[in-house]
């Protein structure tokens, strides 16, 4: 991967990475630690990752960098939650609200293969490669997320 290319990956999958990471955290200041951890990564790793196959490794750093701020998270207390006032996504926000509460309902890595799979659109055989499990694990535990996420959103008391 050449400097050019590079810069491409930055400019085309920066965004959505930082939504990934954010999503799966809760957290901006740890997903933007995320993103850029990430692409440190790609940066270093640029001579042995050819361009076409970048999103995919920048997914695969993220979700895994994510996972282990996860595991940190319990032993950190964070005094003063940032508030995100802009949205960069279109739509209702009660809604929105109501969708995120759900996916906080989830673990960790069912909460970042609904994201992968529902939100960022990637394939079962990729989410495989990004999380390293199986198709088959990775159907598994998406049809279960989902039935959690779909329990959940049916309850009156968690809409209201």
């Amino acid at each position: 991967m050449e400097l050019n290319d590079y810069n491409l990956c930055v400019h085309q999958w920066a965004d959505s990475l930082f939504r990934f990471a954010r999503k799966c955290l809760g957290h901006e200041e740890d997903a933007r630690d995320v993103v850029q951890g990430s692409f440190e990564v790609l940066w270093q790793k640029r001579k042995s990752i050819e361009p076409g196959k970048a999103k995919a490794f920048l997914f695969q750093v993220a979700y895994r960098q994510a996972i282990d701020v996860y595991r940190k998270k319990g032993r950190i207390t964070y005094k003063d939650e940032l508030v995100h006032t802009g949205s960069m996504e279109p739509g209702n926000p009660d809604l929105k609200r109501v969708l995120e509460r759900a996916l906080e309902q989830l673990e960790e890595q069912a909460r970042a293969l609904v994201l992968l799979k529902d939100y960022e659109g990637y394939s079962y055989e990729e989410i495989g490669r990004i999380t390293g499990l199986s198709e088959a694990q990775v159907k598994v535990y998406l049809h279960r997320a989902r039935k959690i996420l779909k329990d959940y959103l049916v309850s009156v008391e968690n809409i209201i």
